[in-house]
């Protein structure tokens, strides 16, 4: 990986650190990039069960890399959109640990992340508006679907911050922590996650992220289709053969 990002592996669980603190962690092509990069080798390793998103120095992420912007960058990649994982998330768990600001773009790859652990000190924003531009990375169109939409639209169309207390009351964060924190307490979820059988994760996660989309009858269909060959796995039966001998199951992933 690049200096920009910073990946390492605590046992099943991998830490991605976007590492440009002298910039508040802000995105540049390079950045993308490599976060794109490390998230693909999450789903691609069987050994690896869920991801951390993390900022160095003390802030998520700030947004955008203006001064790349005005040399012509984006950290956009085709077909995949900021950072690779807005438009295609990883098919496994990412948690972003957020201390510091989450911002505009820094607000939008959060979204991409299917839970998020902060610090009772981390700020939350989509400023968008202020500078007359729309948060078109997921912003606009996720965060609705992530909170309830007046809460959502008077963050969008204000522009203003939050608090990572008003975050947490609005179901925006799943857990707080005191400051400096965060990663802690991310790890600690993405433990309990990673011990049960990725296979059964990887298909509720899909489930669960394709629920809005599907009809009623629809979603009946599409979640026994994704499920049943979970159901016929090695797996499942070595989590009956754990729970019935009272035993630490030992998964497979087949």
């Amino acid at each position: 990986m690049s200096d920009e990002v910073l990946v390492e592996r605590r046992g099943a669980v991998q830490i991605v650190t976007i590492n440009r603190p002298a910039v508040k962690n802000a995105l540049d092509a390079r950045t993308a990039a490599a976060v794109a990069a490390a998230v693909d080798e999450l789903d691609a390793l069987d050994e690896l069960r869920a991801g951390v998103l993390t900022g160095a120095g003390g802030t998520f992420s700030a947004g955008m890399d203006l001064k790349a912007f005005l040399r012509g960058e984006t950290p956009s990649i085709e077909g995949r959109g900021l950072c690779g994982i807005t438009v295609t998330p990883p098919r496994k768990p990412l948690i972003a640990a957020v201390e510091g600001w989450a911002l505009a773009a820094g607000l939008e790859l959060l979204l991409a992340c299917d839970l998020v652990v902060a610090s009772r000190t981390a700020r939350f924003g989509v400023p968008e508006v202020k500078r007359s531009l729309v948060a078109r990375q997921g912003g606009a169109l996720k965060l609705p679907r992530r909170i309830p939409y007046a809460v959502a639209l008077e963050l969008l169309l204000t522009g203003d911050p939050i608090t990572a207390v008003r975050a947490a009351e609005v179901g925006l964060v799943n857990r707080l922590t005191d400051e400096g924190g965060a990663l802690a307490g991310a790890l600690e979820l993405a433990g309990a996650i990673a011990a049960n059988g990725p296979l059964a994760v990887e298909a509720t996660k899909r489930i669960a992220r394709s629920a809005a989309d599907w009809s009623l009858e629809e979603g009946w269909a599409s979640q026994f289709e994704i499920a049943a060959p979970v159901f016929r796995s090695e797996d499942a039966r070595e989590g009956a053969a754990a729970f019935a001998e009272k035993r630490t199951p030992v998964w497979k992933g087949q």
